[in-house]
């Protein structure tokens, strides 16, 4: 991603913040390369840090999933909550073409298609963290938004979606 992609994406997610009323934080890092990387460059627990997943549905439409770090998607309580036989996760092409995000960097905010928000239910779990870190759309930086905000501002759907690593 050069300079200029990387410009547009944080400028789509910060317009997309303010228009959906969610205070957002994004945060410059340096590129990292695992998820404790990312979670500490954010000053977050890698539970605190959530991977959106583009998922595929049988009838070509997508949704986001948004997982905890240290959790992985359970593709059965996926399906049951969606009311469909068959999900899967979408080649990173088309996962741009859907988002205009690339995969590591993919955020609901400012995504290309609106998609409907799942989050696993044990974001949720005590103690909250304050703040949850997503993706910006971009490699050197970072997002931070606090849990409720971005149930309300996406009018996401609270569910039990994931099992332990």
């Amino acid at each position: 991603m050069n300079k200029l992609q990387s410009d547009e994406a944080l400028t789509r997610v910060t317009l997309d913040a303010s228009r959906r009323n969610v205070p957002i934080e994004i945060v410059p890092r340096d590129k990292v390369s695992s998820l404790e990387e990312a979670a500490d460059a954010l000053g977050i627990s890698t539970s605190a840090l959530l991977k959106t997943l583009v998922i595929k549905k049988s009838d070509d439409t997508f949704v986001f999933a948004l997982i905890p770090g240290g959790r992985k998607l359970d593709w059965a309580k996926l399906r049951a909550v969606i009311g469909v036989n068959k999900l899967s996760l979408p080649p990173s092409d088309i996962a741009w073409d859907v988002t205009h995000y690339e995969p590591g960097t993919i955020t609901p905010f400012g995504s290309h298609t609106v998609l409907p928000v799942y989050i696993d239910a044990s974001v949720f779990d005590e103690p909250v963290p304050e703040h949850i870190g997503l993706g910006s759309g971009d490699r050197t930086h970072g997002l931070l938004v606090r849990a409720k905000d971005l149930v309300s501002g996406f009018d996401a759907k609270i569910v039990d979606i994931s099992t332990p690593e």
